[in-house]
């Protein structure tokens, strides 16, 4: 058990692994059981970052929202339906906190009727076995897996497989959803998984699926790193038609998408951004407004998400012209300008900006600066007397970045090579090879 307390610390981050132990007392003190479930648990195993954390407990989470509230984070969006939470903590830490729960499907790509449920029925009912695995965060069981569809194996193994032969009937969404995990783990299907994907499609179980389940699998497909190759599986998985017929063809942004990925891995997987703007626009930059229009109804997408897309453009700008300013010579200079730029307009830039220095410097920031500045701990600030959580501190923190970041040595010109030896003479050299007779 504490083999898997040792991996889980070692796989989060410093604020991550701190949200775990608040969330412990939390639910410890209201005397609620509480699980880390789905894909953190799924990505610890399979070796990959954490980007998300999922949280279960078997009551309602309401019941823990003041708590949650007062511990400093705040409650970002709740679905009253599934009874979930979506939560933000200090130091920018998503997750989500779920009801343990049972779901039946009246319908295809209906809404599912929820009842609350073990912690084992609730795992009994996700998609894949991949994201039905929980570990116990509770003192009498602490460290516990739960593993009841093996997914364990199937990530030993490398291969997707849906828990239920019904799976892709209940929600024909997840037949989008496997194809977006084989990108991003890299991962077999399974064939009898891959069975019922083709059974589910000649069903034509796609035609149920959702304007708002759509909309959905589009946002995930936003935060995809791996996100050109995404969009070629879907295409030749004839699945991208789903958000417009135009898109099966040329206007298919596949060039921009692959310059998107590469993008996408200069920078850190923890890198905090709203990675839905730039998606859209490399998905929507060949479409006609008609076209548009048409794609955002059978989404369901919203006005505001479309708006920050075409806003996105005009503020790229302008932190182009910022970043091409003489005055950012200093390190110091240039990582408190983007610091503090939205990371998506960021990423904009190093997809489509043709400004060689702007590119160079958004380059190092990532590849230097940002990585130094994480060397000054909250510890290192908290040793200097100020007290932590308080403007004061925050503003200590930032002065002692911005000076570590210039104290940084430059790597050191290398040493000129010693000038080649002079010609040596004829005579020194002696007699040279015959003349051939």
């Amino acid at each position: 058990m504490s083999d898997y307390m040792f991996m889980l610390e070692s796989h989060l981050s410093a604020e991550q692994f701190r949200v775990v132990g608040e969330m412990q007392k939390i639910a410890s003190a209201a005397g609620v059981n509480l699980f880390l479930t789905g894909g953190a648990l799924r990505d610890m195993l399979g070796g990959f970052p954490v980007r998300d954390l999922d949280f279960t407990v078997e009551t309602s989470p309401l019941k823990l929202v003041k708590a949650i509230e007062k511990s400093g984070a705040s409650i970002v969006s709740t679905d009253d339906h599934k009874k979930c939470l979506e939560l933000k903590f200090p130091g920018a830490v998503t997750a989500e906190l779920a009801m343990a729960r049972n779901e039946k499907y009246a319908k295809s790509g209906g809404k599912p009727q929820i009842s609350p449920a073990t912690i084992h029925e609730d795992l009994r009912t996700r998609d894949f076995t991949v994201n039905a695995i929980a570990l116990s965060l509770n003192k009498a069981s602490l460290g516990l897996p739960i593993d009841p569809t093996n997914g364990v194996g199937d990530i030993e193994r490398k291969e997707l497989r849906a828990i239920h032969n019904y799976s892709f009937y209940d929600d024909p969404s997840r037949m989008i959803r496997l194809i977006r995990f084989k990108i991003r783990l890299g991962y077999a299907i399974d064939e009898r998984t891959r069975l019922q994907y083709e059974n589910a499609r000649e069903a034509e179980m796609l035609t149920k699926i959702t304007p708002e389940a759509l909309g959905d699998e589009l946002r995930r497909m936003a935060a995809e790193p791996l996100a050109g190759d995404l969009m070629k599986a879907l295409e030749e998985e004839k699945l991208i038609g789903l958000y417009s017929p135009a898109l099966e063809g040329a206007k298919l942004n596949l060039a921009t998408f692959a310059k998107l990925q590469k993008a996408r891995q200069v920078v850190p997987v923890d890198y905090k951004m709203n990675a839905l703007p730039l998606f859209l626009m490399v998905l929507l930059e060949k479409l006609n407004a008609k076209e548009i229009s048409a794609l955002m109804k059978a989404t369901a997408l919203t006005k505001p998400e479309l708006n920050a897309s075409e806003k996105l453009e005009a503020a790229a700008k302008k932190l182009e012209r910022d970043l091409k300013s003489p005055k950012l010579q200093k390190p110091s200079a240039l990582y408190q300008v983007l610091s503090k730029a939205p990371g998506e307009i960021v990423l904009y830039l190093l997809v489509y900006s043709e400004q060689r220095l702007v590119q160079d410097r958004i380059r190092n920031y990532f590849a230097k600066y940002l990585p130094a500045s994480m060397e000054i701990t909250d510890e290192m600030v908290a040793a200097t007397g100020v007290t932590p959580g308080t403007a004061k501190f925050a503003k200590a923190k930032e002065e002692m970045v911005l000076t570590r970041l210039d104290s940084r040595p430059k790597k050191p010109a290398p040493e000129p090579e010693p000038p080649p030896p002079p010609p040596m003479s004829s005579f020194a050299r002696g007699p040279g090879p015959r003349a051939p007779r």
